[in-house]
């Protein structure tokens, strides 16, 4: 699914490619931010025009707005929103640091109030996963704890356990789905373009503690994920702690995987 091009002598940048079933992303990019199925100012066409190769949806605000049936009577997110390129769509970990006001949290999932009009809804990493299918998304994200900062080591720890546990039901609902009229993708489901039709990231949490860090990585890789993200930076932290801790994860994620760094 990730193919490394050419890397520098002199530093750890490289040049590589994700395999979609929509066509081949080249790395390293940028993800145009579609939260809700459009980017700020710009048309589908304008965006192609630019060279985007993929946009970034946000599985937690479609399910809120337009909704999940809008979505599949369209066909799909991509006819939904006209992209006829790789979509990847966060779940909603965001959401739990960024609406904590909105949410509770328990090893079940999350409960959320609707910031639109005060609805409460329960999200689980099953469920997450059911909504990405639905969507077409090329590449999935399970759902995750992100804390803030500064983060007690203790609850960190909690969220990083949390997080390990949710990507293990994530990638148990692939692998055990079964297709049936092409809607929902399994694992031995392949495009004309020989790479499976939906990718599942894993997400590294672990807050700005270098231990949990590893540990979470080396729990996230035993479980196995077409590329890795590094969750939970930018989220209040200074700038040197930012880069030492990105740093730091670079040094322990697997090289022959794509990374995505989330923000």
């Amino acid at each position: 699914m990730f193919k490394i091009i050419q890397e520098d002598k002199n530093s750890k940048a490289r040049l590589g490619q994700v395999l979609t079933a929509r066509g081949p992303i080249k790395t390293p990019c940028f993800m145009p931010v579609g939260t809700q199925g459009t980017v700020k100012a710009l048309s589908p066409l304008e965006l192609q025009q630019a060279g985007a190769e993929v946009m970034l949806c946000n599985a937690y605000h479609l399910f809120l707005r337009p909704g999940i049936e809008v979505i599949r009577k369209a066909g799909g997110l991509h006819r939904f929103i006209s992209w006829p390129k790789a979509i990847l769509t966060d779940s909603g970990g965001y959401q739990i640091f960024s609406l904590a006001l909105f949410r509770r949290i328990s090893d079940e999932g999350v409960e959320f109030k609707s910031h639109l009009d005060g609805s409460k809804f329960f999200l689980t990493p099953e469920s997450l996963i059911d909504l990405q299918q639905a969507f077409g998304s090329d590449i999935m994200m399970p759902l995750d704890e992100c804390v803030q900062y500064p983060c007690a080591k203790d609850y960190a720890e909690l969220a990083m356990q949390r997080t390990v546990d949710w990507a293990r039901r994530s990638k148990a609902v692939i692998e055990n789905r079964v297709t049936g009229n092409g809607d929902w993708v399994t694992k031995n489901t392949k495009s004309v373009n020989s790479v499976p039709r939906q990718l599942l990231f894993g997400i590294v949490q672990g807050a700005t503690y270098e231990d949990l860090r590893k540990e979470c990585i080396q729990r996230i890789t035993d479980i196995g994920f077409d590329g890795y993200a590094i969750g939970g930076v930018s989220v209040g932290e200074p700038a040197v702690l930012r880069y030492n801790i990105t740093t730091f994860i670079l040094d322990h994620l697997p090289k022959q995987k794509a990374r995505y760094l989330m923000g």
